[in-house]
């Protein structure tokens, strides 16, 4: 059975001198939903950071196997907000499998029982992804309309989706935006990361890239910095294609070190790890040898509050 995991308390990783002062409510909370990667691994589901806000979630990619996380974080922990009904606005940093596959998974979970759509924001390809998960789910969704099933809203068999091409705001709203900005993945012309900043806190998920100064300025003095990461031990045994391949749309230890250095997160929380023979806790030994700020490997479930 799934243990409940970590909770790191912001303020107090940050230390007392730099609480937030008594008259912010620090009403938001980091939930990791999903830490892996292509390769497939039992412990962690595919990429996904939730972000807890005034009783909503905003979910940030879905990977394989976030839905369950979500059903997992609103039992253990009583999130009611990512209860898979509850979930109202999902944001893709690109369209890999790994960031997208359980989409399908989310929209098909009860939508019976939604009152609103999914709000689902990505870059250009989004829409056709979306249509792809309408046609896997069309006799689903043509019985449940034509039956005898109590359907609470017919339109959240469907997503309301917004597309973007230019980095900016692309979503605001009760004191919570989310600004887009370009990351470099490979040859995906479409790749960003997020910028999440609400009264209490700022969040930057990277998004898969390779090291990239425009993650370094965005998560100038955010109080959690959230990084896909390769072990340069594990890469220094690869094949040089495979070396070559990983270097161009990934981020290594060191590379990540110097990041972080420059943006000086509260925070910084390693996932989608990429690690190959070497140990996967030893990224955060990579990263802190050439870095001295605070530095958690990131597991499914963990909250940062």
């Amino acid at each position: 059975m799934l243990s409940i995991k970590k909770v790191y308390p912001l303020a107090a990783l940050l230390g007392a001198a730099l609480a937030f002062p008594a008259a912010v409510s620090a009403d938001t909370d980091v939930i990791m939903l999903g830490t892996g990667t292509p390769v497939p691994n039992g412990e962690r589901a595919g990429a996904s950071v939730a972000v807890v806000y005034d009783g909503e979630a905003y979910v940030f990619d879905i990977g394989a196997g976030v839905t369950q996380r979500a059903i997992q974080a609103f039992e253990q922990y009583d999130i009611e907000a990512l209860y898979p009904p509850n979930i109202d606005h999902v944001f893709l940093t690109h369209l890999h499998s790994d960031h997208i596959l359980d989409f399908p998974e989310l929209l098909g979970t009860y939508w019976w029982r939604r009152e609103n759509p999914i709000n689902l924001f990505g870059p250009v390809g989004t829409r056709q992804m979306s249509e792809g998960a309408y046609q896997l789910l069309a006799l689903d969704t043509e019985t449940r309309l034509s039956d005898k099933s109590p359907v609470t809203n017919p339109d959240a068999a469907r997503a309301n989706v917004s597309e973007f091409e230019a980095p900016g705001i692309v979503f605001e709203e009760n004191g919570l935006r989310v600004e887009a900005f370009p990351v470099s993945h490979g040859d995906w012309e479409a790749a960003y990361g997020f910028k999440v900043t609400t009264p209490d806190k700022t969040i930057v998920i990277s998004g898969d890239t390779s090291a990239n100064s425009e993650v370094a300025r965005q998560a100038q003095g955010a109080d959690v910095l959230i990084h896909e990461v390769i072990s340069r031990d594990g890469w220094s045994d690869l094949s040089p294609d495979w070396q070559a391949y990983h270097q161009y749309a990934h981020t290594l230890t060191n590379e990540l070190a110097d990041i972080a250095s420059e943006a000086n997160p509260g925070i910084l929380v390693l996932t989608h790890v990429l690690h190959y023979g070497a140990p996967i806790d030893g990224v955060v030994d990579e990263v802190k040898a050439n870095y001295d700020g605070n530095v958690i490997l990131g597991e499914d479930l963990d909250i940062i509050e």
